[in-house]
């Protein structure tokens, strides 16, 4: 164990790919971010550029590497999860890279869940069949861009072309491919059905490799571009969920991990994979005996984004505050008002690009104030269908850890704890995923026992206890919350036909005579 050995955990999201240093002790010591675009070029694309990203994780491991006094051991990955990216024979992109918010795969994904086999190949591959997932979107080009589908010589990953372009390797990580939709968890190989659909080989795909595997090193090229050592050891690390569990030291079976931003999502670690019976839920890999089932939201701080922008435009562009204190008003239950948040349609626990929001109970007595806290409370009451999807797949639920930018509200946590009906624990700094990755580097390096100390190393700096008269009552309205998803979906139908026929725009107005 070398107390002052120092790994980078280099995390690529959505927005921007952040890489932390952290020595073994699970102290940070040095961090910096960059940013990139996400292209939307026509309603249902949300695509990036792989080269931009590419750059950014060189540029900002090179800004940690020269903030550092001393070297360091290695560098391991987080990545978000389901992208996907068209190569040539020669490595180079054919397609942008196609991230998970990326739904032109809607049609594709609903009829696959439609047929009788579509839960089968979910509860095989861990992956629920969502157009955010790689299969959907890979019969998509197969439908739509025929020429290019088969032109592609390897579909990869962000991470996976990442890689390549550091270290000259093309392989994948078992927790990245349990999220495309097209690896049979139980045995760990591609599964041969979903590549029938995908109309695709094992061929086309990357070699399949754990997450704690250590490639060859950096490329002399990159190395002077990052002011590394050449063949400084890189391990492949995993996906960003299943590495934000352990940087927040929900590693224990019946540890769950919660985060809000602009999404949400809850995951607890177990120890052989598995979904639940309806299919609520995905199971992803982390190492060969650790894996996450769990749910995620579309609609998290983007709910309360929009409430400003929608109920409260006079207070501006920095309103969270305001907003929080108009909700806080409002009564527990919003007066029986229910929101459903499903203002970018919804993941977990129905995974449906079909869904629209929807106030229902309005009545004349109701404010602002309650719509504000209805939408607070929509965001929670979701979040507690997909704990009880966890639940429903068998795992035991003892504590509940969460992170994101909602835990600086007060409000919003207690309305959390309240929700859930048990404690939420707050770690103490919020930089999951890139944690999660050191620390997965520092077990594939041998230079801590195990990614169990990651319990251990993560402080809780404040516990928030249910109100019991306040639980009573949401735990009262999920029913109803849960029932109305089902009773609207007719309706979602209808309004997505009509959807296309209806005015974009206000007429003009007629100029004053």
């Amino acid at each position: 164990m070398g107390g002052t050995a120092v790994v980078l955990g280099v995390d690529i999201g959505t927005t921007s790919t952040k890489a932390v240093a952290y020595d073994t002790g699970g102290r940070q010591l040095a961090a910096h971010s960059i940013g990139y675009p996400l292209d939307e070029p026509q309603p249902g694309y949300a695509q990036q550029d792989p080269q931009l990203i590419v750059d950014a994780v060189v540029g900002a491991i090179r800004a940690v590497v020269e903030q550092l006094p001393m070297p360091v051991a290695g560098l391991c990955f987080s990545t978000a999860m389901h992208s996907l990216i068209g190569l040539d024979a020669d490595g180079t992109p054919l397609t942008p890279s196609v991230t998970w918010a990326d739904s032109r795969a809607s049609a594709q994904a609903e009829r696959l869940r439609a047929v009788p086999s579509g839960l089968a190949l979910h509860r095989r591959t861990g992956t629920p069949i969502h157009p955010m997932a790689p299969l959907p979107k890979l019969v998509w080009f197969a439908e739509q861009e025929p020429k290019l589908h088969e032109r592609v010589a390897y579909w990869v990953g962000i991470k996976d072309y990442v890689l390549l372009r550091l270290t000259g390797t093309l392989v994948t990580d078992h927790s990245v491919a349990s999220a495309t939709g097209l690896l049979d968890i139980h045995r760990l190989t591609w599964d041969a059905e979903a590549l029938r659909i995908a109309g695709i080989t094992a061929e086309r795909l990357p070699r399949l490799v754990p997450t704690t595997h250590v490639l060859p090193g950096l490329s002399a090229p990159v190395a002077r571009a990052t002011g590394l050592p050449a063949g400084t050891p890189v391990v492949l690390g995993a996906g960003d969920g299943p590495l934000a569990n352990l940087g927040l030291g929900a590693v224990r079976p019946g540890v769950v991990a919660c985060s809000i931003g602009t999404s949400g999502a809850m995951r607890v670690m177990v120890e052989r994979p598995g979904v639940d019976p309806l299919g609520g839920v995905f199971c992803y890999a982390l190492t060969e005996d650790r894996w996450v089932v769990g749910g995620a939201i579309n609609n998290g701080g983007i709910v309360l984004q929009w409430a400003g922008e929608a109920l409260a435009p006079e207070l501006g562009e920095h309103t969270e505050e305001e907003l929080l204190d108009l909700a806080a008003r409002a009564p527990v239950g919003s007066g029986g008002l229910i929101m459903l948040p499903y203002l970018l349609s919804e993941r977990a626990p129905h995974w449906s690009a079909l869904p629209r929001g929807a106030y229902v109970g309005l009545a004349h007595g109701h404010r602002r104030e309650h719509l504000v806290r209805a939408a607070l409370e929509g965001v929670c009451q979701q979040l507690a269908l997909v704990l009880a999807s966890v639940r429903a797949a068998g795992n035991e639920v003892r504590e509940i850890r969460a992170s994101g930018g909602f835990a600086r509200s007060p409000l919003w946590r207690q309305i959390l704890a309240d929700a859930l009906g048990l404690p939420v624990r707050f770690p103490a700094g919020h930089e999951g995923s890139s944690f999660g990755a050191a620390l997965l580097g520092m077990q594939a390096l041998g230079l801590i026992e195990s990614i169990e100390v990651a319990a251990d190393l993560v402080r809780i700096d404040e516990t928030v206890r249910p109100d019991p008269a306040a639980a009573a009552t949401y735990a009262a309205l999920l029913p109803l919350f849960s029932e109305l998803y089902d009773a609207l979906v007719p309706t979602f139908a209808s309004l997505r036909r009509l959807a296309p026929g209806l005015p974009a725009e206000p007429p003009p107005t007629a100029p004053p005579s």
